[in-house]
């Protein structure tokens, strides 16, 4: 008898004839993740044989892995005869603490001498003689024994672990996330990386008007949302300050912030270009803020024709918050710096803004020279998961 540890694809297996793209994709993900473990598969499950016997270490990082349903430890028999399934499940029983149980099987060889139904009655008359002091209870057991009747080997396991499910990262191709140091952008980021989206981030600074605190809480939250992205996510770093300041001398202030979102539309539009990214991904939320009424977002997304997603579209503020807490970004998001979205705030911006207005306060500003100059400067770092907390310090 084996221990090993099988995955549950979930949401991957109604992908039928496109399903082996998807698994071949999450077998490469897993590797990135994961050293000196054996995986096979098909498809019906995805089977871990990590070599070090580190299973809890191994079924952590798998926790962060999109594209898989439920996690489980199981136990695999090569001899299927009945006497062997019976030994086995009382030797693996003993170690457990429980008052009753019910026994599930599941025979995907029906060539099998005993269908499903008999096994499940011997093998629950077998426990129950020879272990003390329990019973089956078939509604709400301690524990529920899962049999399962393989081809070539006999799976018994217990309760699997819950995955984040999704696709694999990746396997829908790239998109940009405008990535601020608020607490929705990097919820969104998360939510399009279930959906098996590859990110990479870009982060509007303005010195001196936005200090190296407010970069450095970017960087951690790049680092958080790296846990998901494949262990790592690129963040490119526009220097936003001779464009916010010459919209704030310049601009009407009722204007200034759908203006400054039109332009940062038009500088994610360049880099996500430049790399190959197919939507930009950004945290806006129906109705939250002046820039996001449905007027608003409309004026502002006119600038770019790259689709533009918005997981968080629907969402509230308190749902968000949970999301963001579950994810490991809400502590972060909530200290006090201050980045580009929130400096030169006027008192009373426009929530209905007008295109031709837009079109016509435009032209007071040489923004297509100092958005060229913006992409150009642009920094591009490389942040990973799995590298020590480098920013904590400074935050």
């Amino acid at each position: 008898m084996q221990k090993i540890i099988f995955l549950k694809y979930g949401e991957l297996s109604t992908k039928k004839e496109n399903r082996n793209f998807f698994l071949k994709i999450l077998n490469n993900n897993i590797k990135k993740t994961l050293s000196n473990v054996e995986i096979k598969y098909d498809y019906g499950r995805m089977f871990i044989i990590p070599d070090n016997n580190n299973y809890e270490e191994v079924i952590d990082k798998l926790k962060n892995i999109f594209g898989i349903l439920e996690i489980v430890e199981a136990h695999i028999l090569e001899d299927r005869t009945l006497d062997s399934i019976k030994e086995n499940i009382i030797n693996i029983l003993n170690k457990k603490e429980f008052k009753t149980f019910k026994v599930e099987v599941k025979r995907s060889d029906k060539s099998y001498p005993l269908n499903s139904m008999e096994l499940c009655k011997t093998l629950g008359g077998h426990i129950l003689k020879n272990i003390k002091d329990i019973k089956v209870d078939v509604k709400n057991p301690d524990i529920t024994v899962n049999v399962e009747i393989r081809l070539n080997e006999v799976l018994i396991y217990f309760d699997g672990i819950k995955g984040r499910g999704g696709y694999p990262v990746s396997s829908l191709g790239k998109g940009l996330l405008m990535l601020s140091g608020g607490i929705d952008s990097p919820v969104a980021g998360y939510l399009a990386i279930k959906r098996g989206i590859k990110l990479e981030a870009i982060y509007f600074e303005s010195p001196p008007h936005t200090s190296e605190y407010a970069l450095n809480k970017v960087k951690t939250l790049a680092k958080a949302l790296a846990l998901y992205n494949n262990s790592e996510i690129r963040l490119h770093i526009i220097n936003f300050t001779q464009i916010q300041e010459e919209i704030y001398k310049n601009i009407p202030h009722e204007y200034m912030i759908t203006i400054m979102r039109r332009m940062m539309y038009r500088i994610s539009a360049i880099v996500a270009s430049r790399v190959k990214a197919k939507i930009i991904v950004n945290g806006e939320s129906i109705g939250q803020v002046a820039s996001q009424t449905l007027t608003s977002m409309s004026v502002i997304n006119e600038v770019v024709r790259m689709p533009v997603i918005r997981p968080l579209a629907t969402y509230d503020k308190l749902e968000i918050i949970d999301l963001a807490k579950q994810i490991g970004t809400y502590e972060t998001s909530i200290l006090p710096y201050e980045d580009c979205c929130t400096i030169f705030v006027p008192p009373h911006p426009v929530i209905n803004p007008s295109k031709e207005k837009c079109l016509e306060y435009e032209k007071l500003i040489n923004y297509e020279e100092m958005i060229y100059e913006a992409v150009k400067t642009r920094k591009i770092i490389t942040i990973s998961s799995k590298e020590d907390d480098e920013f904590k310090d400074l935050l």
